[in-house]
C-alpha cells in the first residue's frame, strides 16, 4: 500500500466516526438543559434580588448552543469543515503541481546522469553492461589483459556496491519521511475525531455558567488541529520547490560535456533529513496561526521529541555520511 493510500484511509476513518458524535448529542442535551436551568434561573434571581429589568438577550445562549448540540454534525461540523477544506484542497493543489515536476526533473537529471557517463571512457563500462562486454571484448588474453580484466570486475562490483548502498540509504531516509508526514497526519485525525464525538458535550459544559470559555476553546483548538494538514502541504510543497531548484542546477551543469556528475545523492538526502525535523514543527507553526492553549502540552513534547530526533539524526547521518562518503561516493 503506498503512503498517499495511507492518507486517504486517514480521511475515510474521519469522515465514517463523524457521524458517533450524533451518539453524544443525547447525554449532552441532558446536560445543556439542566446546566441552562440554573444558568437561567441564577440570572432571574440576581436581576430580582438587585431590583433590576431582566435582560432576555443573555438568557437565549443555552438555546442557541441547544440548537447546535441537537444539529452538531450538520450545523457544527459541516459549517466548519465547509469553511475550511477549501484551504486544505488550495494547499494540497500546490504540493501536487511541486510534486510533479519534480518527478520530471528527477527524471530528465537521471538520464542525462547516464548520458554523461556514457561520454565519458572511463566511467562508460561502469554505467552500461554493453559498454563493459565492448571493452573485454577489446581485451586479449595476455597476462596484462587478464589483469586488468579482473580490475575491471572489481571495479564494476565496487561500483555496484555503492551504488547499492547509497539507494539503500535513500530509501531509508524516505521512508522515514514519509512516516514523520504518516505520524502528523494520525495524530491530528485522532485528535479531529475525538474533538468531533465529544464536541457536543464540550458545548453542553460550556452552558454552565463560568465554563463559557470551553465554547471558544474547542473552536480554538478545531481550527487548529485541523489546519495542521494545510500547513504540512505547505511544507512539503517548499520541500519540493528547493529540490525542484537544485535539480534545475545540476541539469544546467550536465549540459557542459566537460563535466563530471556526482551521483552521491548527498543534498537531496539532507533535505530529506530536514523534512523529517520539519514536520514535528508543524503544531507550533499552526499555533502561530490561531491559538490553542489546550494543546500547550503536546506542542512542548513535540518540541522535545524534535530536539532530540535532530541529535539523533544529525550524530547517526554524520556517521553514516562521513563512511559512506569518504570510504563509497568518491
Amino acid at each position: 500500500m503506498e503512503y498517499s493510500n495511507l492518507h486517504e484511509v486517514l480521511r475515510s476513518l474521519y469522515d465514517e466516526m463523524i457521524p458517533l458524535s450524533a451518539d453524544m448529542a443525547a447525554v449532552a442535551k441532558g446536560l445543556a438543559g439542566l446546566g441552562a436551568l440554573f444558568y437561567v434561573a441564577l440570572k432571574v434571581w440576581q436581576a430580582l434580588s438587585s431590583a433590576e429589568p431582566i435582560d432576555v438577550f443573555p438568557l437565549l445562549r443555552p438555546f442557541a448552543i441547544g440548537m447546535c448540540i441537537t444539529f452538531f454534525p450538520t450545523i457544527v461540523l459541516g459549517t466548519l469543515n465547509g469553511v475550511l477544506s477549501p484551504v486544505v484542497q488550495g494547499t494540497h493543489s500546490i504540493l501536487e503541481n511541486q510534486v510533479l515536476d519534480l518527478n520530471a526533473l528527477q527524471q530528465q537529471k537521471d538520464l542525462l546522469e547516464r548520458e554523461a557517463m556514457l561520454r565519458n571512457p572511463e566511467t562508460a563500462y561502469l554505467a552500461s553492461d554493453e559498454e563493459f562486454d565492448k571493452k573485454l571484448d577489446e581485451l586479449g588474453w595476455t597476462p596484462s589483459d587478464l589483469v586488468t580484466m579482473s580490475s575491471m570486475y572489481a571495479e564494476k562490483q565496487i561500483y555496484s556496491l555503492k551504488k547499492m548502498v547509497r539507494d539503500g540509504f535513500r530509501e531509508f531516509i524516505e521512508v522515514l519521511f514519509q512516516a514523520a508526514a504518516l505520524v502528523i497526519d494520525t495524530i491530528r485525525t485522532f485528535f479531529l475525531i475525538v474533538l468531533s464525538i465529544l464536541g457536543p458535550i464540550a458545548f453542553a459544559i460550556s452552558v454552565w455558567d463560568g465554563f463559557q470559555s470551553t465554547l471558544i476553546q474547542w473552536f480554538t483548538r478545531y481550527i487548529s488541529v485541523y489546519l495542521w494538514l494545510p500547513v504540512s502541504d505547505l511544507f512539503s510543497a517548499m520541500l519540493s520547490k528547493i529540490q525542484s531548484l537544485i535539480l534545475q542546477k545540476d541539469i544546467d551543469s550536465l549540459a557542459d560535456p566537460n563535466f563530471i556528475p556526482d551521483s552521491s545523492n548527498t543534498v537531496y538526502i539532507i533535505f530529506m533529513i530536514i523534512g523529517i525535523i520539519g514536520y514535528f514543527t508543524i503544531p507550533t507553526v499552526t499555533g502561530w496561526i490561531i491559538q490553542a492553549g489546550g494543546a500547550g502540552n503536546f506542542v512542548r513534547n513535540i518540541n522535545q521529541t524534535t530536539t532530540k530526533t535532530g541529535n539523533i539524526v544529525g550524530a547517526g547521518t554524520g556517521s553514516v555520511a562521513g563512511n559512506i562518503g569518504g570510504r563509497l561516493m568518491k
